[in-house]
């Protein structure tokens, strides 16, 4: 009954932000309007976070009736210092979202109001641990932007109704289930978009099946983890879902990422706060990650969970010094230039834990191509780094209809054999994409951590083989796929057919003698 009840509220949710999607995008590309929802939507969640803490303060202290809200500025100020210590950012009661909404149809200067809460509630943070959790996150929110109209009344206009449309939302009583709501609100937001942006929004999202899935690969047999990183982290829902698999609370020391692009960057850091990880919590960092990484000097990731972009290019021996970097020296050689494929493999073996796990989504060609890449592969296997490869169905990601793989590595592993997995059937075809479902996950995991051999699914090889195929490590060279053709008797169909002539001849023939029939009676 709980579960029915709490599926109708996410429907109920879905529904609502479909339509204010729907009603208020116009003229603006869905995929740009996404900015202006998400933002708005990220503006309400910490202004009733913040509420939503001082309040419950308030009425442990014995002020039943306190409503932060209804608070003056001025008084509001005295408390400022400890609000910033503990939640990282402050925002004034009159600038509060309620606030600010409840004025907005009157407000002739909306634009400029929401622009002066936006900086305000960044400026907040400066000079504070939060300052550079907090920085840009508003960046991509312009309010004065001609996308919403030509003029400032009507921009003005699209603001009030956004503003309207993301208060009306039902998110329900704050102090119970709110933050999966918001969190839910964001997800659902994030695939309405990608599903309909092509690359541009798969590139940074994973749907929410195939994180699980890694997630779950990488925790297999532990009930908690020293903290989760992803190098090139997207808006961050391959590192969020360790929250709903595992518990953040049972993630020690917190989520870490890095992304090259600033708008992603800042969405992956709304999306942290949208699931009410506190700045302290997690460490999100801007940049190449390939050539100018971050979190090098940190204790190395017991739990690493990756979709990088396939086949990229970079530097690679253009720049002299990735071949003395220690993340890629090992192997001897850098990945090509035009495919970084294994630079992301590589970089993120290196920044994992004795006792971790690595599960990349990669592109199949990097599996098998030769050249530099074999030599990368070869280094891998020599030295038992590979736990698992596992074929994906194809179709499940935003952007892209190829059957994409996961590579697991470990640095401890308890034998000295690959594990090959063949998943390309483990799959629901959805509205738009393939899906993998509960029953999927849970037969690809206990394959996984079983280690068996079932024919045409998995296959346990042992390194002597892989090296005699040329460090090829593509699923399908080493799981024969079940022959799904109808067999057929050559003898029994000759047969048939020459009994279809033969009953064709028969017709024909009795045809000709109506017809001759009838035409000797004219």
């Amino acid at each position: 009954m709980v579960d029915n009840r709490k599926e109708q509220e996410r429907s109920a949710l879905h529904s609502t932000i479909w339509r204010i999607a729907n009603d208020l995008r116009g003229s603006v590309d869905g995929w740009d309007f996404k900015q202006y929802v998400l933002g708005i939507l990220f503006y309400r969640f910490i202004s009733e976070n913040l509420s939503s803490y001082i309040n419950k303060k308030e009425k442990e202290a014995g002020e039943h009736n306190f409503n932060y809200a209804a608070l003056s500025d001025s008084k509001a100020e005295r408390a400022r210092e400890p609000i910033l210590e503990e939640k990282g950012f402050f925002i004034h009661p009159s600038e509060l979202f309620e606030n600010v909404c409840k004025r907005a149809a009157n407000d002739a200067n909306l634009n400029e109001t929401l622009e002066t809460t936006f900086k305000n509630i960044e400026a907040s943070a400066q000079g504070t641990d939060s300052e550079s959790d907090m920085k840009g996150l508003f960046d991509d929110l312009d309010v004065n932007s001609n996308k919403l109209g030509a003029t400032v009344v009507r921009r003005n206009e699209k603001l009030v109704k956004l503003l309207k449309a993301i208060g009306d939302l039902p998110i329900g009583n704050y102090n119970g289930n709110s933050i999966d709501i918001f969190g839910d609100a964001y997800e659902y937001l994030m695939t309405m978009y990608a599903a309909n942006a092509g690359k541009s929004g798969g590139e940074f999202f994973t749907p929410q099946e195939v994180s699980e899935l890694l997630a779950r690969i990488t925790i297999a047999g532990k009930k908690e983890v020293n903290k989760v990183y992803d190098p090139a982290c997207g808006s961050g829902s391959l590192l969020l879902k360790f929250a709903k698999v595992l518990g953040k609370e049972n993630i020690r020391n917190g989520f870490f990422g890095q992304e090259i692009n600033i708008t992603t960057y800042n969405l992956c850091r709304i999306n942290m706060f949208l699931h009410d990880i506190n700045y302290e919590q997690f460490d999100i960092a801007h940049g190449d990650t390939l050539t100018d990484p971050h979190h090098m000097d940190d204790e190395p990731f017991e739990a690493i969970v990756s979709n990088p972009p396939y086949s990229i290019k970079w530097d690679g021996d253009a720049n002299p010094l990735l071949i003395n970097d220690d993340r890629f020296t090992p192997a001897g050689v850098l990945a090509p230039k035009s495919r970084a494929d294994l630079a992301f493999v590589m970089h993120a073996l290196s920044w994992l834990a004795t006792n971790g796990t690595a599960a990349i989504v990669s592109f199949p060609g990097a599996m098998y191509r030769g050249g530099a890449e074999q030599k990368i592969r070869k280094y891998l296997v020599d030295n038992n780094y590979i736990d698992a490869v596992i074929q994906l169905p194809a179709d499940l990601f935003f952007g892209t209809p190829i059957a994409t793989c996961i590579l697991v590595m470990k640095k401890n592993k308890s034998d000295s054999k690959v594990l090959f997995i063949d998943a390309t059937k483990e799959f629901a075809r959805g509205s738009a994409k393939n899906k993998l479902n509960d029953d999927h996950i849970k037969k690809i995991l206990a394959c996984y951590t079983g280690r068996e051999t079932h024919e045409h699914f998995s296959r346990l090889v042992a390194h002597k083989e892989i090296e005699e195929k040329d460090y090829n490590i593509s699923v399908g060279t080493y799981v024969a796929p079940k022959d799904d053709r109808e067999i057929i008797d050559i003898t029994e169909l000759n047969t048939r057919l020459e009994g279809i002539v033969s009953r064709q001849n028969e017709l024909r023939t009795r045809i000709d003698a109506i017809v001759a029939d009838l035409e000797g009676k004219a």
